[in-house]
């Protein structure tokens, strides 16, 4: 009998487009020679060029489906991206404190869909005080970073990201990893950080489009790079490497996004 490769166990939504969500992280997590357990939080309606609507499961079967497989398996990371709702965050929040010894890599999603804003005061705060305090890395972008971090919306703008990572921290998680796409910068800059400040900062040529699922794609491969048992610092070098290649080799398999090409590696000589 083969040894059983890492399992991580994922929450997160079904995206039919299969750039982000579910998809992105099962593909992801298969890359990388994990065994991804996932729970599905809501169906989207969706595409390339953006989400449209949400409809978040009943927080009992979201409950149900994380107990049983947690009751069968020893998972060896937990990844949380869409909670479908608030509901569903809190249930989320009770089951990851039963598993302080796994870590939880939390990719916060904000939007729910092109007229509906799920980023209210009240999603927020409960992010903060219920996920945070359990979380080992936010992942996250810079324009998340600094609506987490303020409440205040003249604030939120001019809001140095070394102090939105601060105020994370302060909340509870032990890590911050901030990405740097949205920055007017030549570069691509992302940067680590834990109470003690910066722990690394990693630059990367920014590429010309724009792409789904990159966020998702890079909080999965730290997910399963954290599984496979790499220390915090190198998965975090090791997950943006893997992310930066499926970028390079990104198609367009419709009319919106680039989807980040997550099995690049597969392709052979067509892979650039």
């Amino acid at each position: 009998m083969r040894p059983t490769p890492p399992l991580v166990l994922v929450f997160a939504a079904n995206d039919p487009s299969a750039g982000t969500g579910l998809a992105a992280d099962l593909i992801t997590l298969a890359s990388l020679g994990c065994h991804a357990l996932p729970v599905v939080t809501a169906l989207t309606v969706q595409d390339t060029a953006g989400l449209h609507e949400v409809q978040a499961i009943e927080a009992d079967w979201v409950d149900e489906q994380a107990r049983l497989v947690l009751e069968d398996m020893q998972v060896d990371a937990i990844k949380v991206g869409l909670t479908g709702s608030i509901e569903n965050l809190t249930v989320i929040a009770e089951i990851v404190a039963d598993y302080p010894d796994v870590p939880l890599i939390l990719d916060p999603v904000l939007e729910h869909s092109q007229r509906d804003d799920y980023s209210t005061d009240e999603f927020t705060a409960a992010i903060r005080d219920m996920l945070l305090p359990h979380t080992l890395v936010m992942v996250t972008n810079s324009r998340k970073a600094r609506r987490l971090g303020s409440d205040d919306a003249e604030e939120q703008d001019d809001l140095p990201l070394d102090a939105a990572a601060s105020r994370l921290i302060g909340c509870g998680c032990e890590y911050v990893l901030i990405t740097g796409a949205h920055e007017q910068t030549s570069k691509v800059s992302n940067t680590l950080y834990s109470a003690n400040g910066r722990v690394r900062s990693d630059h990367w040529d920014r590429l010309p489009g724009r792409f789904h699922g990159s966020g998702a794609t890079l909080s999965a491969a730290l997910a399963g790079a954290l599984a496979s048992g790499v220390e915090l610092p190198t998965a975090v070098r090791d997950a943006q490497e893997y992310v930066w290649q499926t970028l390079v080799n990104a198609y367009r398999p419709g009319m919106g996004q680039l989807v980040p090409d997550r099995m690049f590696w597969a392709r052979g000589d067509e892979a650039q």
